[in-house]
């Protein structure tokens, strides 16, 4: 498929699992892509795998200067901007202190909003003028299914995730007329390579939750950032898409009320 033929795309986070299946998605269909990461030399790596279609960009999402010369060499190295996935999020070592409001510290809030959220804000910021000057252009913005119910950690995680969702919204709504559409994608359980080496070898409580018989792959979000910034989806603004296997898509006690039924 070429969905994008002729289309300019930033992604962000470029070289984690999500990113990288997303620029490659991207490619495929038609896109040449600025592979943004933290990481330069993984950012590169992904972008020459890809091959001419890509370029591995370093930035720092917690520096506004660094996201607007982002924001800036996309579009003077490919002449254009079409497509703005804002996908990098906070992995740092110690995301285990990002536990309840009344521990987290204020430096690891801090930190979590700055590059969770506030490069969002800023990558739109700069993003839009370029999109608008071609006609249009997509933005989507990677939530999470933590922006929508609550869980025992990760506090500022969640939160961030939830102001990306408004964030979305105000995009939407206030930039329309010049031809821009911005949509949030909320992952459920991805097994992406952040996730496999978590240490977190018991799926059961997440499976028994989700409908779908597997885990989602990083590929079933690259496909659903594919869709939202072609023209397929033209009529699709303002809305968030949940990639997570029917997790959203219940009562809470199903599970249990299934295992009664089982004899379980």
């Amino acid at each position: 498929m070429n969905r994008l033929e002729g289309k300019v795309a930033i992604v962000t986070g470029g070289a984690g699992g999500i990113g990288a299946a997303t620029a490659r998605r991207l490619a495929r269909e038609g896109a040449k892509v600025l592979v943004a990461d933290i990481a330069h030399e993984a950012a590169e790596a992904v972008a020459a795998a890809i091959g001419d279609a890509a370029h591995g960009y370093a930035f720092d999402a917690a520096d506004n200067d660094s996201v607007e010369a982002m924001v800036e060499f996309a579009a003077q190295h490919f002449g254009r901007l079409d497509i703005l996935h804002n996908n990098a999020a906070y992995v740092g070592a110690d995301l285990a202190r990002d536990s309840k409001v009344t521990d987290i510290p204020y430096d690891l809030w801090d930190k979590t909003m700055a590059i969770n959220l506030r490069a969002y804000f800023v990558g739109c910021r700069f993003a839009i003028p370029h999109m608008a000057r071609t006609g249009g252009g997509s933005i989507i913005n990677t939530a999470s299914g933590s922006a929508f119910l609550g869980d025992l950690a990760r506090v500022a995680y969640g939160t961030s995730k939830g102001a990306v969702v408004s964030l979305t919204r105000y995009v939407a709504t206030q930039h329309a007329a010049e031809g821009i559409r911005c949509n949030a994608i909320a992952p459920g359980l991805i097994m992406t390579p952040a996730f496999a080496n978590s240490g977190q070898t018991n799926l059961e409580p997440f499976m028994k939750q989700i409908l779908s018989p597997r885990v989602g792959t990083p590929d079933d979000v690259a496909a659903a950032v594919a869709y939202l910034a072609s023209d397929e989806a033209g009529y699709i603004t303002g809305t968030v898409l949940h990639v997570d296997g029917g997790l959203s898509a219940h009562q809470p006690y199903v599970a249990d009320f299934e295992a009664m039924l089982a004899g379980g």
